[in-house]
């Protein structure tokens, strides 16, 4: 009997180890900078202009502004990424939307591009904050023609950011409805929901959000199932597209800058643009 306690013992003493190192390094299988030094804007967006946001916290964020192709565009998007990379991965995009019409404002969170500070849910908040208010206050921006374009992670940011600051309309890739529950569909042995410091939870937003909504998602989304995007979208309040990209993974180039997310992205601005008139 004696032995079998001191295993059982022992086998709790292991779980409860490593819900500790769950619990303290969370984050680091959340939040994934590159390390590598960022590129200049230019070499890789003709025309784009390095810019810098302050927050309320006072963090410097480094950033891109690229300018509508032709001149002052009918709209401007503020591109929130995912958790992963930094604004350089999202230069395609920038390009693709400028030659629309369209205005971009690529944004690294804190801890993301060499910026300072350290990737949370509070934070990316305030990020995003800074990231509107700086376009806001930009001559060359019109604030009732602002865009939110969240990617994955960046997609949580927008809607709650869209709640605070209506924005012109609201384009979500590849969302989750909770950090919550993706977090159980890839760690499905861990008590994820007990642990998570930082939890996203878009489902219980969305429906808040009154402007109009585009989901984008990737038929075989591995990180972000297109089930869980389907979810969100069906909590959203109409005007609400819902884009499949077929046979597309999260991370294929289809899902950051393609044919099908850019032409739905441009068709919303421009639906939304004639129902703001």
């Amino acid at each position: 009997v004696r032995r079998m306690l001191g295993a059982l013992a022992a086998v709790v003493l292991a779980l409860l180890v490593l819900l500790a190192l769950a619990w303290r390094f969370q984050r680091h299988l959340i939040y994934f900078p590159f390390p590598q030094p960022i590129p200049s804007a230019s070499s890789l967006v003709p025309g784009a202009e390095e810019v810098t946001i302050t927050t309320s916290d006072h963090l410097r964020l480094a950033a891109w502004f690229v300018p509508a192709r032709g001149g002052r565009g009918v709209a401007t998007m503020l591109v929130l990424h995912g958790n992963g990379g930094d604004r350089s991965l999202r230069a395609p995009l920038a390009e693709s939307l400028a030659a629309h019409g369209l205005a971009v404002l690529l944004l690294d969170y804190r801890g993301y591009g060499g910026n300072a500070g350290t990737p949370g849910e509070r934070g990316l908040m305030e990020d995003g904050r800074a990231a509107r208010d700086y376009l806001a206050s930009r001559p060359d921006v019109d604030p009732g023609r602002i865009v939110y374009f969240g990617e994955s992670l960046g997609a949580a940011v927008a809607v709650s950011l869209a709640l605070e600051h209506p924005p012109l309309a609201l384009v979500l890739r590849s969302p989750f409805t909770s950090l919550a529950d993706i977090g159980g569909h890839h760690y499905p042995y861990l008590p994820v929901r007990w642990l998570l410091r930082d939890r996203y939870p878009s489902i219980e937003r969305i429906g808040r959000v009154g402007c109009p909504v585009l989901v984008v998602a990737g038929e075989r989304d591995g990180i972000i199932p297109p089930s869980h995007s389907r979810r969100l979208f069906a909590a959203a309040r109409e005007p609400k597209r819902f884009v499949l990209v077929p046979r597309a993974d999260h991370n294929d180039y289809e899902m950051l800058a393609g044919d099908r997310l850019v032409e739905a992205t441009v068709e919303l601005v421009k639906q939304a643009l004639a129902g703001a008139r």
